[in-house]
Parts: structure tokens; C-alpha cells; sequence
């Protein structure tokens, strides 16, 4: 499908289903290089990274562990600026590498809030791999290790990723008209 109607709003493809496969496929390497012999824990954000989350971890060749945090920042297509945490993390990360898997980073206001939480567990590193980064959008000063790809300041749906609630079930990546 190039165009789709979600609700009131219009989308055209932006990302095709094989185009997202082959980029996470090229981020679990490079995790599986640079975390060679390490035992990490992968710390997913919820509720839009868990496509990516499971296509990631299945190709981790590390020992690892996942857990999930729950945030919620945005209402319809906007940030609301405001996280509020719905699900605790429940691994131990004292003294452990955790690589934070997001859907999309775009402010940078709910991965800092993240960021600064998991420091109070005493992780020996924190990463961060998302698949999406806006570039134009992003306000803070935290290195991204691990993305796939830049995309503009337009919203997005699919892969995960919703429009009130709808879209999180495609299989490729639509761009507002």
C-alpha cells in the first residue's frame, strides 16, 4: 500500500518493510561487534519499540537480557513534554551495560528522563539504539550510538509507532501527507 487513511489524517510510504529489516539487521551486527563477550541488557521503551525491540534481540549474538519501561509523552501527533512512567524496569543493571532500544527519538525529552533514571540502578555504560532519530528536532546533549535511520520533522506511523493508538500494526513506515 503506498497511501493509507488512519482515522482523520493521510499517510504515504516512507520506509519499506525490507528497508527496515536490512537496517536493523546492520545495527544487531555492529551491538554484536562492539559488545563481543559482554553481557548486556537491553532496556526497551514501550509501547512503540516493540517491533523493533523483537527484530533487534533475535539477532543479538551476546548474552543479554530485556526488560521494559513504559513512558508516555505524546496525545494525538504532539509531545506534551510531560513523561510519566507507567511500567518499572525489573532487571538488575548494577554493573552492567544497557543498551536503551527506542522507536524514535526526536526532542530528546523522554530519553534524557530515561537516561537519568537508569543511572540511579549504577549501570556500568548506558547505549542508546533507535531506529528513527529526527535530527531537526532533537534539543539535548546525549550521544545516540546506534541509529537507523534520519528522518525529517514530519510524523510517522507504523512499525510500531501509532496514530492514536492506530498503525502500530504495519508492516512499513508512513509519513504525514
Amino acid at each position: 500500500m503506498e497511501n493509507i487513511q488512519i482515522l482523520d489524517k493521510s499517510f504515504k510510504i516512507y520506509l519499506t518493510e525490507k528497508d527496515i529489516t536490512n537496517r536493523v539487521a546492520e545495527l544487531a551486527h555492529q551491538i554484536n561487534v562492539t559488545h563481543k563477550g559482554e553481557e548486556i541488557v537491553v532496556v526497551g521503551i514501550l509501547n512503540g519499540c516493540f517491533m523493533f525491540a523483537s527484530d533487534l534481540f533475535k539477532q543479538l549474538d551476546l548474552q543479554c537480557r530485556i526488560s521494559f519501561l513504559k513512558l508516555a509523552s505524546y496525545q494525538g501527533t504532539q509531545s506534551t513534554g510531560k513523561i510519566r512512567q507507567l511500567i518499572g524496569l525489573n532487571e538488575d543493571i548494577k554493573e552492567k551495560t544497557v543498551i536503551i532500544l527506542e522507536d524514535i527519538i526526536d526532542t530528546g525529552i523522554t530519553m534524557e528522563h530515561i537516561i537519568n533514571q537508569l543511572n540511579a540502578y549504577n549501570p556500568s555504560d548506558i547505549k542508546i539504539a533507535t531506529l528513527l532519530f529526527k535530527p531537526e528536532a532533537f534539543q539535548k546533549d546525549f550521544p545516540i550510538d546506534y541509529t537507523g535511520f534520519e528522518i525529517p520533522d514530519k510524523f510517522i506511523v507504523g512499525y510500531g509507532l501509532d496514530y492514536n493508538g492506530l498503525g502500530r500494526n504495519l508492516r512499513q513506515i508512513y509519513q504525514i501527507k
